[in-house]
């Protein structure tokens, strides 16, 4: 039976409680002899992680899943509160969360460039990464590559992040088109990955969430082979997440499956009923 608790408007109206759902895959795909993906899915404390190895024979998953591991500890160690992860650090002038999530990998960048050097079988290995929190009404987003975080909102679909790539630049500079930079061989060269320099900076942003919200990370796998507006149509539809997982992948596959295929899904669900009334009486503020 689906939960329910009493409405605002009501003393004995009871609406149904829409539950935050996280649901996380992988899949080889139809043309690589194995994984480099890596993926992390948190419910507890609100954590998606997911990483796109590249490098060597095996190399790229040892990244890759390096990069998770150490995202997962260093925010593990940061015990408190969804309040205390939204306060504003004084030193950055961005949430407590989203420092902690850029120190995080800014470290996974200096433990695999460790680790490279320490073994001759692993130089050169490197990952992109896309991480997300949940916490006070908000999500943080940081990443570096060309894995990507989309959000769909209302039954429309919209890429949060910006990719590190060659195309990318060369799009934003007006030198090729949108549908050239579709097509581009080129598309996969990406110009910021961890493991490849001393340093790698990861973009950070913050946006207000919203009940109901589908927020989707995947790799290239997906986003290469699947056109933002199946997406978008796919994730429309009444489904679990774990059922837009298993239907992306398949399309992807469909369309050739030339890479691993990587995706995590977050369903934003229904806020404390303590926030509805703060909300309602107090006029506490709401995303625009």
């Amino acid at each position: 039976m689906a939960s329910t608790r009493a409405s605002p408007n009501s003393k004995t109206k009871a609406v149904p409680v829409r539950p935050w759902l996280f649901s996380g895959g992988s899949d080889v795909g139809r043309e690589r002899a194995h994984n480099e993906d890596a993926i992390l899915v948190d419910s507890e404390r609100k954590l998606v992680v997911l990483a796109d190895g590249m490098g060597g024979y095996q190399a790229g998953e040892v990244a890759s899943q390096l990069a998770v591991d150490v995202v997962r500890d260093d925010s593990f160690s940061l015990n408190i509160s969804e309040t205390d992860l939204g306060r504003i650090d004084p030193d950055t002038g961005i949430s407590v969360a989203m420092r902690q999530l850029r120190a995080a990998i800014e470290k996974a960048n200096n433990r695999i460039c460790s680790v490279a050097r320490g073994r001759e079988e692993l130089n050169g290995m490197g990952t992109t990464i896309v991480a997300a929190r949940f916490y006070d009404g908000r999500i943080g987003i940081a990443h570096v590559g060309d894995s990507r975080c989309y959000r769909l909102r209302e039954r429309v679909l919209e890429q949060l992040t910006r990719d590190h790539s060659y195309v990318q630049d060369q799009l934003e500079k007006g030198f090729i088109s949108e549908e050239e930079a579709k097509n581009s061989p080129q598309k996969n060269l990406i110009t910021r990955a961890l493991g490849i320099d001393a340093i790698a900076e990861a973009d950070v942003k913050e946006y207000r969430t919203r009940p109901g919200d589908l927020y989707l990370l995947c790799s290239d796998g997906l986003s290469d082979l699947v056109d933002d507006e199946v997406i978008q149509t796919a994730l429309a539809t009444e489904k679990a997440p774990s059922d837009h997982i298993k239907l992306l992948i398949d399309k992807a596959n469909a369309n050739g499956g030339r890479d691993n295929i990587s995706i995590i899904i977050v369903r934003v669900g229904d806020p404390p009923l303590a926030d509805l009334w703060w909300q309602k009486f107090l006029k506490k503020p709401t995303e625009k």
